[in-house]
């Protein structure tokens, strides 16, 4: 059995073919358990996260029977009964989507760090593919829950962007970055991803463009001005440098140099990202755009 949760919850059995699983309050189940996939959620638990505020009057005797629909529909032998009421979904934690993209995420920025560009794109590509749609998009209060796994994915797109440029294919890197930006328009690092693709891909003008509509966005919702890389690659293209970066030593006068690293580590923005529990990613004004980069994916 496979269980998928990047989107409106999914179950197929051992041949492929889709499990019907019919009501909300069913696939929530099957939501929260996926999360917790291999290890007992208490029956507490489940109530809360099913039914969020509104439980019913009877909330235990719900959720056995909830229990029983889902066991109709999987296999009984799919959820274990744990003590004190509590349920396990017995599977292997890369049978639910979300945690096989943790491990493709860790898998692709890995194969970025020791050089290997080619590898990455094709691991961050597969992981990539695996998103349907909102994250955990059944849970009737998913915003909390579903807040590191939308993180894990711009962390994923900024590397496979990485990854696009590192391989001379800015062409293939502008759908994914125009996106991102168009989503999550106060991000400077997707922005500067953006720019450094167009002009890769000799669209000097164009660049130009995408650095004076970040300029604006940043100006009318913030009051700011563009952040240290943006302004080095703005310097750079205003001197029609040919080179892929920005040189650091190069930036004009009074335009601070972006960070060093700005080959891989640039791939996650100015800054390396956090975890979502600890705070927005550094680097971007975009609080939404929190994403851990490197060694954050959360495996196990």
């Amino acid at each position: 059995m496979r269980y998928s949760v990047l989107g409106v919850a999914q179950v197929w059995d051992g041949g492929g073919a889709p499990v019907p699983l019919a009501g909300g309050r069913l696939r929530s189940l099957v939501t929260v358990l996926a999360l917790h996939a291999g290890r007992a959620v208490p029956q507490d638990t489940l109530i809360a996260e099913v039914w969020a505020d509104a439980p019913p009057a009877d909330a235990a005797g719900a959720l056995q029977a909830l229990v029983a629909r889902l066991r109709k529909a999987v296999g009984r032998d799919a959820v274990a009964s744990e003590p004190g009421g509590g349920y396990r979904l017995v599977a292997e934690r890369d049978a639910v989507d979300l945690h096989l993209f943790e491990t493709l995420l860790h898998d692709g920025e890995a194969a970025l760090d020791r050089g290997d560009p080619a590898a990455a794109r094709t691991t961050l590509s597969r992981a990539l593919a695996l998103w349907r749609g909102p994250a955990l998009a059944d849970l009737p209060d998913r915003a909390a829950a579903a807040a590191r796994p939308e993180a894990l994915r711009l962390a994923a797109m900024r590397a496979r962007a990485e990854a696009d440029l590192a391989l001379g294919r800015a062409a293939d890197a502008l759908p994914l970055l125009r996106e991102a930006v168009a989503d999550h328009p106060l991000d400077e690092a997707f922005r500067a991803q953006l720019i450094r693709a167009l002009r890769a891909a000799g669209r000097t003008a164009d660049a130009l463009m995408a650095y004076e509509d970040a300029r604006t966005v940043l100006a009318e919702t913030l009051g700011a001005d563009p952040g240290p890389e943006l302004r080095a690659l703005h310097a750079a293209l205003l001197r029609q440098d040919p080179r892929p970066d920005p040189d650091p030593d190069m930036a004009s006068p009074g335009v601070p140099a972006p960070a060093p690293g700005g080959g891989a580590g640039a791939r996650a923005g100015a800054g390396r990202g956090v975890d979502a529990d600890r705070g927005p990613y550094q680097g971007t004004a975009d609080p939404q755009a929190a994403a851990p980069v490197r060694g954050t994916s959360g495996r196990g």
